[in-house]
């Protein structure tokens, strides 16, 4: 018996669609293509179909994926592709009877997007939070007064710093494990900031011991800063902030000791913390120190709670800057952003009442 292939050329009428995918990185293209099978394969019914790319009209395809006509999504997206450069594709069909292929589609290249218009709503976000918080800022520096809500803790700062001062006694000052790149570091280096101006104001010791060599480095330079602008530059000595190890437990040893040795009125924990806290805010609490602490860590606030005598929930840590130098820009920024959050969550409840009343606004 003899078996013969029928061969479609190029001729066909069905036609696959390529587009650039919008809002990309310039990395993928979108190909649709019609219903399956084509009008010339109606008799035979493919159950498969393969997608090929060429990056010339001449070149070698390479099969990129297969295609059901159960597939009704009509849709594929080509990634990993060079930005700018030309491709083209087709699909095909070729087996013991026949052998068929659409006609190329392209040359297309995929273009890098500058904007993703599907992102139109956090930009608008950003501008209206932005204008909030500068026209704070604007009414700080015009001297407009910017009410913030008492925090204990806070307050507490000076109270604790007056208390090491009249009993002679030195401050420990700690920042827990974090690197620099940590959220809760940075406000730490900021509370550190303030603090190390008192503490120089008053002529208090300030103790310093760092789990990290770039926290050390940056500390000293924060608190030299805060002696300079206390006018009291040769008060600053750089060896009591130091590197101890960047063991967890073998950090927590060496505070716990430096506790014991030095027995500080006075324990500031603000930063990240791990499973080392409870174990200093315990010894803190047993040499009878005032402990105020801070961190972004909820599991670690709760031993926090257990054993200091003030602890900054939640986003208080980073708030505390600016409570401390009362800087009008700091807070000004601080009402901004604060306001921004009331705008949001009076929108969600907004976005769920629409929702409930199957409201399409939202």
């Amino acid at each position: 018996m003899l078996f013969s292939t029928l061969i479609f050329s190029n001729i066909s009428a069905y036609q696959l669609h390529v587009t650039d995918q919008p809002n990309d990185d310039g990395t993928r293209l979108n190909i649709r293509w019609e219903p399956l099978p084509p009008s010339e394969l109606a008799a035979i019914d493919p159950q498969m179909y393969n997608l090929e790319r060429s990056v010339g009209e001449t070149d070698s395809f390479i099969v990129v994926s297969q295609i059901s006509p159960e597939d009704t999504t009509y849709t594929f997206i080509d990634a990993g592709l060079i930005s700018g450069k030309p491709y083209y594709y087709r699909l095909s069909h070729i087996d013991s009877l026949v052998a068929w292929q659409s006609p190329l589609a392209g040359p297309i290249s995929p273009m890098e997007n500058w904007f993703n218009t599907a992102r139109t709503n956090v930009l608008i976000g950003i501008i209206v939070v932005g204008l909030i918080v500068a026209v704070f800022i604007y009414r700080g520096r015009r001297g407009k007064s910017l009410y913030l809500r008492p925090i204990a803790g806070l307050t507490a700062v000076d109270e604790a710093i007056g208390r090491a001062t009249e009993m002679g006694k030195p401050i420990l000052y700690s920042s827990g494990r974090g690197g620099m790149q940590r959220p809760a570091t940075m406000a730490s280096m900021n509370i550190l900031g303030s603090v190390s101006e008192k503490v120089a104001s008053y002529g208090t010791p300030l103790i310093f011991p760092n789990n990290d060599p770039v926290v050390t480095a940056v500390a000293q330079e924060v608190v030299k800063e805060g002696y300079t602008k206390a006018g009291h530059p040769d008060s600053y000595k750089p060896e009591n902030i130091y590197f101890v190890t960047d063991s967890q437990f073998g950090y927590a040893a060496a505070v716990d000791g430096i506790m014991m040795r030095e027995r500080p009125a006075t324990n500031l924990f603000f930063g990240t913390f791990e499973a080392e806290s409870l174990i200093l805010a315990e010894t803190g609490n047993a040499i009878g120190a005032i402990q105020i602490a801070g961190t972004d860590s909820s599991i670690q606030m709760a031993f926090f709670m257990v054993a200091c005598d003030y602890v900054l929930i939640g986003e208080e840590l980073f708030a505390a800057s600016g409570y401390l130098s009362q800087d009008l820009q700091v807070i000004g920024s601080l009402k901004g952003s604060d306001l921004s959050k009331v705008i949001i969550i009076v929108i969600l409840i907004l976005g769920i009442i629409m929702a409930f009343f199957a409201q399409g606004w939202f």
